[in-house]
């Protein structure tokens, strides 16, 4: 066991002195592809208190990923992979070359570091193109290997990790408009985002592969099409995603007959699609149950139906939306609101408890409504 924690050690000290992540990972995976993941679990609690978090938590994310099934193989994730992205218009096709943007710039910023050139301002505000990136992952790929499939690392790792990246792209942006941008700050930043890269390329990606239906990469296809194309990655047609459609709507027959009346199925989701807010619908059992349509503020992938709601929240936000709900159920309150300024814009987002004519809690209703009106 001293020989395995003298490993470890190794392993986080490359790490810590910058050496090639995808170096590290090949040396990594021969010597603990062995060791179950409860085993490396063991190992990483036995580590000095003062170890570098951002290299044990690569470490540890590349052996969740990976390692956790040992009998999946793989050889045969990475064959799984390869294939689907040489498929112009698929997802993991579209991702990868997002990355592949993503790096180019980088490197240039890094080379005018090298070369003490001034820093393009455009350069930094750029950067806003990682967090797009970001947020789609956040939203098509992070809840969906959690809930569906069990595989909870990356959620709980490059989930958070990514929220940190975007933190610190923000301050960039806003440094870099007030020339108070530090060289360091900007170097690790590029790094973190660098490394993130790799994970995803080497891991993410993989296991994306290796579970995800071919009906499931049709949704993420139709649901990537509402986040903005930042860095104007050519978009090729898959067939099989264009083609592929559902409506639960379109299976209801007959009339919606309500106390103040009755209308088509058709007609109720024209209701709710005119209805100048973002509307969601969450039941009694903290499922997704409905999102009206059109465009959003805060995307609302179809693949989060049926799913538990805080599955779509990161780990930050998670503890927020697990207060408001609970205070709606132990009728302690029922109306939050909150103010804020998305993208330039007023926003009210307000959460109301739903109750039928007995006062017994059916759910949870968010809407989001732009309050910048002109006169």
């Amino acid at each position: 066991m001293n020989s395995i924690m003298e490993k470890l050690r190794v392993y986080l000290n490359r790490l810590e002195s910058n050496e090639k992540l995808e170096i590290v990972r090949a040396d990594f995976v021969k010597d603990f592809i062995n060791i179950s993941h409860k085993e490396f679990l063991d190992l990483i609690k036995k580590l000095p208190k003062d170890t570098d978090e951002e290299s044990l938590k690569t470490l540890s994310d590349i052996h969740s990923s990976l390692f956790e099934d040992a009998s999946n193989g793989v050889i045969e994730k990475e064959k799984i992979k390869n294939e689907l992205l040489e498929i112009k218009g698929h997802p993991l096709n579209f991702y990868s070359r997002e990355n592949k943007a993503i790096i180019k710039l980088i490197d240039s910023i890094e080379n005018a570091l090298k070369n003490n050139e001034q820093i393009k301002a455009n350069d930094i505000k750029n950067l806003k193109g990682v967090s797009i990136h970001y947020a789609s992952k956040g939203d098509l790929i992070y809840p969906h290997l959690s809930v569906k499939y069990g595989i909870i690392g990356p959620s709980n790792i490059m989930w958070t990790t990514d929220d940190n990246i975007r933190d610190k792209i923000n301050r960039a942006i806003k440094k870099v408009e007030s020339n108070k941008l530090n060289e360091e700050f900007l170097k690790e930043l590029l790094k973190d985002i660098r490394q993130m890269v790799v994970r995803e390329e080497d891991i993410l990606f993989s296991l994306c592969a290796f579970n995800f239906t071919k009906e499931e990469w049709a949704q993420i296809y139709i649901d990537m099409k509402e986040y903005e194309n930042f860095y104007q990655i050519e978009e090729y047609r898959w067939e099989y995603g264009e083609n592929f459609s559902e409506s639960d709507l379109e299976k209801i027959d007959g009339e919606i007959v309500l106390p103040g009346g009755s209308f088509t199925a058709e007609e109720l989701r024209a209701i709710l699609n005119t209805i100048p807010m973002e509307i969601t619908f969450v039941d009694r059992n903290d499922i997704n149950k409905f999102f009206n349509e059109g465009p959003k503020d805060f995307k609302r992938p179809k693949m989060a139906i049926g799913r538990n709601v805080y599955s779509c929240h990161p780990p930050i936000v998670e503890k927020m939306a697990r207060k408001i709900i609970d205070d709606f159920k132990n009728n302690v309150k029922d109306e939050v609101k909150i103010k804020m300024n998305k993208d330039g814009a007023n926003v009210l987002v307000s959460y109301h408890a739903l109750r039928n004519e007995n006062g017994e809690y059916l759910g949870t209703m968010e809407l989001v409504q732009n309050i910048d009106f002109e006169e």
